[in-house]
Protein backbone atom coordinates (compact mmCIF):
# COMPACT_ATOMS: atom_id res chain seq x y z
CA UNK A 1 0.00 0.00 0.00
CA UNK A 2 1.41 3.36 -1.28
CA UNK A 3 0.34 5.89 1.83
CA UNK A 4 -0.48 9.24 0.88
CA UNK A 5 0.97 12.30 2.76
CA UNK A 6 -1.59 14.60 2.09
CA UNK A 7 -4.87 14.78 0.46
CA UNK A 8 -5.28 16.53 -2.60
CA UNK A 9 -8.31 19.04 -3.33
CA UNK A 10 -10.11 19.08 -5.96
CA UNK A 11 -12.10 21.75 -7.33
CA UNK A 12 -15.01 20.88 -10.49
CA UNK A 13 -16.54 23.14 -12.50
CA UNK A 14 -19.59 21.94 -14.13
CA UNK A 15 -22.13 19.03 -12.58
CA UNK A 16 -23.49 17.69 -16.16
CA UNK A 17 -22.79 14.49 -17.38
CA UNK A 18 -19.52 13.85 -17.38
CA UNK A 19 -18.79 16.21 -14.10
CA UNK A 20 -21.15 13.54 -12.22
CA UNK A 21 -19.58 10.95 -13.57
CA UNK A 22 -16.25 11.92 -12.13
CA UNK A 23 -17.76 12.92 -8.53
CA UNK A 24 -19.40 9.10 -9.03
CA UNK A 25 -15.93 7.24 -10.25
CA UNK A 26 -13.92 9.31 -7.63
CA UNK A 27 -16.48 8.47 -4.54
CA UNK A 28 -16.66 4.53 -5.44
CA UNK A 29 -12.80 4.03 -5.75
CA UNK A 30 -11.66 6.30 -3.27
CA UNK A 31 -10.00 4.00 -1.13
CA UNK A 32 -8.35 1.91 -3.95
CA UNK A 33 -6.89 5.44 -5.73
CA UNK A 34 -5.26 5.62 -2.11
CA UNK A 35 -4.37 2.32 -1.96
CA UNK A 36 -2.48 1.91 -5.43
CA UNK A 37 -1.50 5.90 -5.93
CA UNK A 38 -1.18 6.88 -1.90
CA UNK A 39 -3.79 9.66 -3.82
CA UNK A 40 -6.48 11.00 -1.33
CA UNK A 41 -8.51 12.77 -3.71
CA UNK A 42 -10.91 14.76 -1.93
CA UNK A 43 -13.60 17.26 -3.47
CA UNK A 44 -13.79 20.53 -1.90
CA UNK A 45 -15.26 22.86 -4.04
CA UNK A 46 -18.16 21.94 -6.85
CA UNK A 47 -19.98 24.72 -8.99
CA UNK A 48 -23.18 23.93 -10.43
CA UNK A 49 -26.06 26.38 -11.32
CA UNK A 50 -28.19 24.12 -9.36
CA UNK A 51 -27.72 23.06 -5.94
CA UNK A 52 -29.86 20.02 -6.25
CA UNK A 53 -27.46 18.77 -8.52
CA UNK A 54 -24.91 18.90 -5.82
CA UNK A 55 -26.99 17.41 -3.27
CA UNK A 56 -28.12 14.18 -5.87
CA UNK A 57 -24.58 13.77 -6.01
CA UNK A 58 -23.64 13.45 -2.04
CA UNK A 59 -21.67 17.46 -2.30
CA UNK A 60 -22.33 18.82 0.73
CA UNK A 61 -23.85 22.36 0.87
CA UNK A 62 -20.44 23.97 2.39
CA UNK A 63 -18.28 22.57 -1.00
CA UNK A 64 -20.77 23.75 -2.83
CA UNK A 65 -21.07 27.03 -5.10
CA UNK A 66 -22.83 29.06 -8.23
CA UNK A 67 -19.63 30.66 -8.36
CA UNK A 68 -17.00 29.67 -10.40
CA UNK A 69 -13.99 31.92 -8.98
CA UNK A 70 -14.70 30.18 -5.66
CA UNK A 71 -13.19 27.23 -6.81
CA UNK A 72 -10.35 28.32 -8.59
CA UNK A 73 -9.34 30.69 -5.66
CA UNK A 74 -9.89 28.33 -3.02
CA UNK A 75 -6.60 27.78 -1.72
CA UNK A 76 -7.38 24.39 -0.77
CA UNK A 77 -7.71 23.42 -4.39
CA UNK A 78 -5.25 22.01 -5.81
CA UNK A 79 -6.58 20.63 -9.36
CA UNK A 80 -9.25 22.38 -11.19
CA UNK A 81 -11.43 20.23 -13.26
CA UNK A 82 -12.95 22.44 -15.89
CA UNK A 83 -16.41 20.44 -17.74
CA UNK A 84 -18.53 23.62 -18.74
CA UNK A 85 -17.36 23.57 -22.48
CA UNK A 86 -17.45 26.41 -24.97
CA UNK A 87 -14.88 29.41 -24.77
CA UNK A 88 -16.39 31.54 -22.07
CA UNK A 89 -16.16 31.52 -19.47
CA UNK A 90 -13.79 28.39 -19.74
CA UNK A 91 -10.79 30.67 -20.90
CA UNK A 92 -10.88 32.80 -17.75
CA UNK A 93 -11.66 29.51 -15.49
CA UNK A 94 -8.27 28.03 -17.36
CA UNK A 95 -6.50 31.68 -16.69
CA UNK A 96 -7.61 32.24 -13.32
CA UNK A 97 -6.55 29.00 -12.69
CA UNK A 98 -3.32 29.69 -13.72
CA UNK A 99 -2.70 32.48 -11.94
CA UNK A 100 -3.35 30.89 -8.51
CA UNK A 101 -0.91 28.14 -9.19
CA UNK A 102 -3.48 25.22 -10.21
CA UNK A 103 -3.02 22.79 -12.68
CA UNK A 104 -5.98 22.35 -15.00
CA UNK A 105 -7.98 19.24 -16.50
CA UNK A 106 -10.56 19.77 -18.75
CA UNK A 107 -12.55 17.50 -21.55
CA UNK A 108 -12.93 21.44 -23.70
CA UNK A 109 -11.83 19.75 -27.28
CA UNK A 110 -13.62 23.28 -28.81
CA UNK A 111 -11.66 25.43 -26.44
CA UNK A 112 -8.29 23.64 -26.96
CA UNK A 113 -8.73 22.99 -30.50
CA UNK A 114 -8.87 26.50 -31.04
CA UNK A 115 -6.72 28.23 -28.28
CA UNK A 116 -4.15 25.60 -26.79
CA UNK A 117 -1.20 27.56 -27.76
CA UNK A 118 -2.15 30.68 -25.82
CA UNK A 119 -3.39 28.45 -23.36
CA UNK A 120 -0.29 26.20 -22.48
CA UNK A 121 2.02 29.32 -23.15
CA UNK A 122 0.31 30.72 -19.83
CA UNK A 123 0.20 27.25 -18.50
CA UNK A 124 4.21 27.17 -18.98
CA UNK A 125 4.49 30.16 -17.28
CA UNK A 126 2.86 29.48 -14.16
CA UNK A 127 4.31 26.13 -14.11
CA UNK A 128 1.37 24.03 -13.63
CA UNK A 129 -0.07 21.91 -16.50
CA UNK A 130 -3.48 21.36 -18.68
CA UNK A 131 -4.24 18.00 -18.99
CA UNK A 132 -6.88 16.64 -21.87
CA UNK A 133 -7.30 13.21 -22.12
CA UNK A 134 -10.92 13.36 -22.35
CA UNK A 135 -11.36 15.82 -25.14
CA UNK A 136 -9.75 13.94 -27.28
CA UNK A 137 -11.29 10.40 -27.63
CA UNK A 138 -13.57 10.29 -24.49
CA UNK A 139 -12.81 7.09 -22.84
CA UNK A 140 -10.12 6.21 -25.32
CA UNK A 141 -6.62 6.70 -23.98
CA UNK A 142 -4.98 8.13 -27.26
CA UNK A 143 -3.69 11.85 -25.69
CA UNK A 144 -1.43 9.79 -23.51
CA UNK A 145 -0.70 7.64 -25.70
CA UNK A 146 1.02 9.54 -28.29
CA UNK A 147 2.51 11.85 -25.31
CA UNK A 148 4.22 8.92 -24.15
CA UNK A 149 4.09 5.37 -25.08
CA UNK A 150 4.60 6.37 -29.31
CA UNK A 151 7.14 8.97 -28.74
CA UNK A 152 9.73 6.43 -29.82
CA UNK A 153 8.24 7.08 -33.60
CA UNK A 154 7.87 9.88 -36.20
CA UNK A 155 3.74 9.23 -36.08
CA UNK A 156 2.93 9.44 -39.51
CA UNK A 157 -1.30 9.16 -39.91
CA UNK A 158 -4.00 9.17 -36.85
CA UNK A 159 -7.17 8.59 -38.26
CA UNK A 160 -10.43 7.81 -36.69
CA UNK A 161 -14.42 7.53 -36.21
CA UNK A 162 -13.91 10.53 -33.54
CA UNK A 163 -17.74 11.71 -33.11
CA UNK A 164 -20.32 8.93 -31.35
CA UNK A 165 -23.19 10.62 -33.18
CA UNK A 166 -22.50 10.34 -37.15
CA UNK A 167 -21.15 6.98 -36.22
CA UNK A 168 -24.72 6.09 -35.40
CA UNK A 169 -26.31 7.83 -37.83
CA UNK A 170 -24.54 6.47 -40.91
CA UNK A 171 -24.23 2.55 -39.11
CA UNK A 172 -28.46 3.11 -39.12
CA UNK A 173 -28.49 4.53 -42.09
CA UNK A 174 -26.67 1.16 -43.68
CA UNK A 175 -28.14 -1.35 -41.39
CA UNK A 176 -31.61 -0.44 -42.08
CA UNK A 177 -31.55 1.92 -45.36
CA UNK A 178 -33.04 5.20 -43.58
CA UNK A 179 -32.57 8.22 -44.88
CA UNK A 180 -30.38 10.84 -43.22
CA UNK A 181 -33.48 12.93 -41.85
CA UNK A 182 -35.05 9.69 -40.19
CA UNK A 183 -31.86 8.25 -38.52
CA UNK A 184 -31.35 11.95 -37.15
CA UNK A 185 -34.46 12.53 -35.75
CA UNK A 186 -34.77 9.48 -34.02
CA UNK A 187 -31.26 10.24 -32.87
CA UNK A 188 -32.20 13.33 -31.44
CA UNK A 189 -35.43 11.34 -29.55
CA UNK A 190 -32.83 8.81 -28.14
CA UNK A 191 -30.36 11.56 -26.74
CA UNK A 192 -27.83 10.13 -28.85
CA UNK A 193 -27.59 13.47 -31.05
CA UNK A 194 -28.36 16.90 -29.61
CA UNK A 195 -31.07 19.23 -30.60
CA UNK A 196 -28.86 21.04 -32.40
CA UNK A 197 -26.58 18.73 -33.63
CA UNK A 198 -24.85 20.87 -36.19
CA UNK A 199 -21.10 21.04 -34.21
CA UNK A 200 -21.42 16.23 -34.68
CA UNK A 201 -22.86 16.13 -38.26
CA UNK A 202 -20.79 19.09 -39.72
CA UNK A 203 -17.70 17.91 -38.57
CA UNK A 204 -16.58 20.66 -36.35
CA UNK A 205 -16.49 18.32 -32.94
CA UNK A 206 -14.20 15.67 -34.67
CA UNK A 207 -12.32 18.49 -36.39
CA UNK A 208 -11.60 19.59 -32.85
CA UNK A 209 -10.34 16.31 -31.91
CA UNK A 210 -8.12 15.71 -34.63
CA UNK A 211 -6.51 19.29 -34.27
CA UNK A 212 -4.90 18.36 -30.57
CA UNK A 213 -4.20 14.99 -31.62
CA UNK A 214 -1.99 15.71 -34.71
CA UNK A 215 -0.58 18.49 -32.77
CA UNK A 216 0.31 16.28 -29.96
CA UNK A 217 1.56 13.62 -32.53
CA UNK A 218 3.27 15.78 -34.91
CA UNK A 219 4.69 17.64 -32.56
CA UNK A 220 2.92 20.98 -34.55
CA UNK A 221 0.49 23.61 -33.70
CA UNK A 222 -2.81 22.72 -35.90
CA UNK A 223 -5.65 24.37 -34.98
CA UNK A 224 -9.43 23.78 -35.53
CA UNK A 225 -9.14 26.17 -38.16
CA UNK A 226 -6.89 24.37 -40.18
CA UNK A 227 -9.02 21.53 -40.38
CA UNK A 228 -10.80 20.75 -43.62
CA UNK A 229 -14.71 20.13 -42.35
CA UNK A 230 -17.50 18.45 -44.56
CA UNK A 231 -19.92 16.57 -42.61
CA UNK A 232 -22.68 14.21 -43.35
CA UNK A 233 -25.66 15.68 -44.28
CA UNK A 234 -25.20 14.98 -47.76
CA UNK A 235 -24.78 10.80 -47.80
CA UNK A 236 -28.06 8.96 -48.69
CA UNK A 237 -28.91 5.41 -48.44
CA UNK A 238 -28.51 5.52 -51.66
CA UNK A 239 -24.77 6.14 -51.51
CA UNK A 240 -24.16 3.92 -49.16
CA UNK A 241 -26.01 1.17 -50.71
CA UNK A 242 -23.58 1.76 -53.50
CA UNK A 243 -20.36 1.70 -51.24
CA UNK A 244 -22.11 -1.33 -50.50
CA UNK A 245 -21.73 -2.98 -53.61
CA UNK A 246 -18.49 -1.81 -54.79
CA UNK A 247 -17.66 -3.32 -51.20
CA UNK A 248 -17.10 -0.12 -49.55
CA UNK A 249 -18.68 1.91 -46.52
CA UNK A 250 -18.72 5.22 -45.72
CA UNK A 251 -17.74 6.63 -42.69
CA UNK A 252 -17.02 10.33 -41.33
CA UNK A 253 -13.48 10.56 -40.65
CA UNK A 254 -11.15 12.83 -38.65
CA UNK A 255 -7.48 12.21 -40.84
CA UNK A 256 -4.16 13.35 -39.93
CA UNK A 257 -1.27 12.61 -42.51
CA UNK A 258 2.05 14.19 -41.76
CA UNK A 259 3.47 14.19 -45.20
CA UNK A 260 6.59 15.83 -46.97
CA UNK A 261 4.26 18.00 -48.32
CA UNK A 262 3.88 19.63 -44.87
CA UNK A 263 0.27 18.32 -42.63
CA UNK A 264 -2.77 17.19 -44.35
CA UNK A 265 -5.88 17.06 -41.59
CA UNK A 266 -9.14 16.82 -42.79
CA UNK A 267 -12.76 15.44 -41.55
CA UNK A 268 -15.38 14.60 -44.28
CA UNK A 269 -17.35 11.39 -45.10
CA UNK A 270 -15.24 8.92 -46.84
CA UNK A 271 -15.73 5.51 -48.61
CA UNK A 272 -13.11 3.10 -46.82
CA UNK A 273 -12.49 -0.51 -47.98
CA UNK A 274 -15.06 -3.00 -45.94
CA UNK A 275 -12.05 -5.25 -44.71
CA UNK A 276 -10.38 -2.30 -42.86
CA UNK A 277 -10.23 -2.68 -38.80
CA UNK A 278 -12.21 1.19 -38.92
CA UNK A 279 -15.17 -0.27 -41.41
CA UNK A 280 -16.24 -2.47 -38.24
CA UNK A 281 -16.66 0.54 -35.75
CA UNK A 282 -20.43 0.80 -35.65
CA UNK A 283 -23.39 2.64 -33.49
CA UNK A 284 -22.45 5.00 -31.33
CA UNK A 285 -18.55 4.01 -30.89
CA UNK A 286 -15.54 5.65 -31.71
CA UNK A 287 -11.95 4.69 -33.30
CA UNK A 288 -8.70 5.59 -33.42
CA UNK A 289 -5.85 4.09 -36.08
CA UNK A 290 -2.43 5.57 -35.29
CA UNK A 291 0.44 4.58 -37.97
CA UNK A 292 3.66 5.40 -36.03
CA UNK A 293 7.49 4.73 -38.53
CA UNK A 294 8.60 1.80 -36.08
CA UNK A 295 5.40 0.07 -34.65
CA UNK A 296 3.54 0.22 -38.00
CA UNK A 297 -0.26 0.11 -37.43
CA UNK A 298 -2.17 0.18 -34.06
CA UNK A 299 -6.11 1.23 -33.24
CA UNK A 300 -7.48 2.17 -30.10
CA UNK A 301 -11.47 1.35 -29.29
CA UNK A 302 -13.71 2.80 -27.00
CA UNK A 303 -16.57 4.75 -26.17
CA UNK A 304 -15.78 8.67 -27.19
CA UNK A 305 -18.61 10.07 -25.05
CA UNK A 306 -21.01 9.10 -22.21
CA UNK A 307 -21.06 9.92 -18.45
CA UNK A 308 -18.83 7.03 -17.31
CA UNK A 309 -16.28 6.60 -19.95
CA UNK A 310 -15.13 10.26 -20.05
CA UNK A 311 -15.05 10.64 -16.45
CA UNK A 312 -12.21 7.80 -16.48
CA UNK A 313 -10.31 9.98 -18.92
CA UNK A 314 -10.47 13.22 -16.36
CA UNK A 315 -9.96 11.09 -13.03
CA UNK A 316 -7.17 9.24 -14.86
CA UNK A 317 -5.40 12.81 -15.73
CA UNK A 318 -6.34 14.18 -12.13
CA UNK A 319 -4.53 10.53 -10.38
CA UNK A 320 -1.50 11.67 -12.77
CA UNK A 321 -1.12 15.03 -11.55
CA UNK A 322 -1.94 13.57 -7.95
CA UNK A 323 0.92 11.16 -7.36
CA UNK A 324 2.93 14.01 -7.21
CA UNK A 325 1.19 16.76 -5.59
CA UNK A 326 0.12 14.10 -2.34
CA UNK A 327 4.10 13.60 -2.15
CA UNK A 328 5.13 17.51 -1.65
CA UNK A 329 6.56 17.32 -5.10
CA UNK A 330 5.17 19.51 -7.90
CA UNK A 331 4.62 17.97 -10.92
CA UNK A 332 6.43 19.46 -14.29
CA UNK A 333 5.26 22.54 -15.81
CA UNK A 334 3.01 22.47 -19.19
CA UNK A 335 6.07 22.02 -21.90
CA UNK A 336 6.30 25.58 -24.08
CA UNK A 337 3.25 24.35 -26.89
CA UNK A 338 4.59 23.55 -30.27
CA UNK A 339 5.13 26.38 -32.36
CA UNK A 340 3.87 25.96 -36.40
CA UNK A 341 6.55 23.80 -36.77
CA UNK A 342 5.29 22.22 -40.54
CA UNK A 343 2.94 24.04 -42.76
CA UNK A 344 -0.74 22.76 -43.47
CA UNK A 345 -1.88 21.35 -47.02
CA UNK A 346 -4.54 22.76 -48.39
CA UNK A 347 -7.22 20.20 -49.57
CA UNK A 348 -7.46 21.40 -53.10
CA UNK A 349 -3.69 19.35 -52.87
CA UNK A 350 -5.81 16.06 -52.05
CA UNK A 351 -4.90 13.37 -54.31
CA UNK A 352 -7.11 10.35 -54.36
CA UNK A 353 -10.31 8.68 -55.87
CA UNK A 354 -13.61 10.25 -56.16
CA UNK A 355 -17.45 9.04 -56.02
CA UNK A 356 -19.22 11.95 -57.58
CA UNK A 357 -23.10 11.23 -57.70
CA UNK A 358 -25.47 13.45 -60.24
CA UNK A 359 -28.71 13.80 -61.40
CA UNK A 360 -28.85 14.46 -64.44
CA UNK A 361 -31.57 14.69 -67.21
CA UNK A 362 -33.07 11.06 -68.96
CA UNK A 363 -31.91 12.37 -73.04
CA UNK A 364 -29.90 11.61 -75.55
CA UNK A 365 -26.24 13.02 -74.96
CA UNK A 366 -26.84 13.75 -71.02
CA UNK A 367 -24.02 11.17 -70.54
CA UNK A 368 -21.69 12.61 -73.03
CA UNK A 369 -22.05 15.92 -71.72
CA UNK A 370 -20.99 14.82 -68.47
CA UNK A 371 -17.89 13.36 -69.15
CA UNK A 372 -16.65 15.61 -71.10
CA UNK A 373 -17.25 18.56 -68.32
CA UNK A 374 -15.20 16.34 -66.19
CA UNK A 375 -12.32 15.81 -69.46
CA UNK A 376 -12.21 19.63 -69.92
CA UNK A 377 -10.72 19.43 -66.30
CA UNK A 378 -8.00 16.54 -66.46
CA UNK A 379 -10.10 13.78 -64.86
CA UNK A 380 -10.37 10.39 -65.89
CA UNK A 381 -13.20 8.52 -65.25
CA UNK A 382 -13.01 4.83 -64.35
CA UNK A 383 -16.80 3.32 -64.49
CA UNK A 384 -19.84 4.97 -64.86
CA UNK A 385 -23.23 3.66 -62.90
CA UNK A 386 -27.01 4.46 -63.77
CA UNK A 387 -28.87 4.33 -60.64
CA UNK A 388 -32.65 2.44 -60.41
CA UNK A 389 -35.32 4.66 -59.51
CA UNK A 390 -35.71 8.74 -60.23
CA UNK A 391 -38.14 10.58 -61.23
CA UNK A 392 -39.53 10.87 -64.71
CA UNK A 393 -36.90 12.92 -66.77
CA UNK A 394 -34.37 12.31 -65.30
CA UNK A 395 -31.47 10.04 -63.59
CA UNK A 396 -29.30 9.15 -61.03
CA UNK A 397 -25.65 8.63 -62.41
CA UNK A 398 -22.97 7.59 -60.06
CA UNK A 399 -19.13 8.56 -61.44
CA UNK A 400 -15.77 7.03 -60.20
CA UNK A 401 -13.25 8.64 -60.77
CA UNK A 402 -8.98 7.90 -61.19
CA UNK A 403 -6.98 9.11 -59.10
CA UNK A 404 -7.16 13.16 -59.42
CA UNK A 405 -7.15 16.19 -57.45
CA UNK A 406 -9.58 18.19 -54.88
CA UNK A 407 -8.83 21.12 -57.19
CA UNK A 408 -9.61 19.33 -60.51
CA UNK A 409 -12.72 17.62 -58.76
CA UNK A 410 -13.96 21.48 -57.32
CA UNK A 411 -13.30 22.71 -61.10
CA UNK A 412 -14.99 20.33 -62.90
CA UNK A 413 -18.46 20.38 -60.57
CA UNK A 414 -18.11 24.35 -61.22
CA UNK A 415 -18.47 23.11 -65.03
CA UNK A 416 -21.22 20.81 -64.38
CA UNK A 417 -23.41 23.81 -63.05
CA UNK A 418 -23.72 25.36 -66.24
CA UNK A 419 -24.37 22.23 -67.88
CA UNK A 420 -28.45 21.87 -69.55
CA UNK A 421 -28.12 18.13 -68.46
CA UNK A 422 -27.43 18.77 -64.80
CA UNK A 423 -30.38 18.63 -62.51
CA UNK A 424 -28.60 18.54 -59.54
CA UNK A 425 -25.46 17.37 -57.59
CA UNK A 426 -25.75 15.15 -55.04
CA UNK A 427 -22.55 13.85 -53.08
CA UNK A 428 -19.01 14.09 -53.76
CA UNK A 429 -17.12 11.33 -51.76
CA UNK A 430 -13.78 10.65 -51.32
CA UNK A 431 -12.81 7.07 -51.92
CA UNK A 432 -9.73 7.57 -49.00
CA UNK A 433 -6.35 4.98 -49.60
CA UNK A 434 -5.85 3.56 -46.68
CA UNK A 435 -2.56 2.22 -47.70
CA UNK A 436 -1.11 5.40 -48.27
CA UNK A 437 -1.56 5.75 -44.69
CA UNK A 438 1.13 3.30 -44.06
CA UNK A 439 3.81 4.81 -46.14
CA UNK A 440 6.77 5.36 -44.26
CA UNK A 441 6.76 2.34 -41.81
CA UNK A 442 10.10 0.72 -41.66
CA UNK A 443 10.48 -3.09 -42.78
CA UNK A 444 11.56 -5.23 -39.83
Amino acid sequence: MNEATRSVGIGIVGLGTVGGGVVRLIQKHHDDYVAAYGADLRIVRACALEQSRAEELGISAEAFTTDWHDVVSDPAVDIVIELIGGEHPATEIFESAFAAGKHVVTANKALLGRHVEALGAKAAAAGVQIRCEAAAGGGIPIVGTLEHDLVGNQVLTIAGIMNGTTNYILTRMSAEGLDYSDVLADAQRLGYAEADPTADVDGFDAASKIAILGSIGFRTRITTDDVYMQGIRDITSEDIAVARDMGYVIKLLAIARNTDEGVDVRVHPAMIPATHQLAAVNGAMNAVFVVGDAVGETMFYGAGAGSFPTASAVVGDVLSLSEHISRGTAPMAEPEPFGRNLSIRNIEDLSTNYYIRLKVADRVGALAETVDAFASKNISIKQVMQLDGGNEGSCSVVFLTHTCSERDVRAAIDALKGASCLQKIGSVIRIEDVDAWSDGVMDN
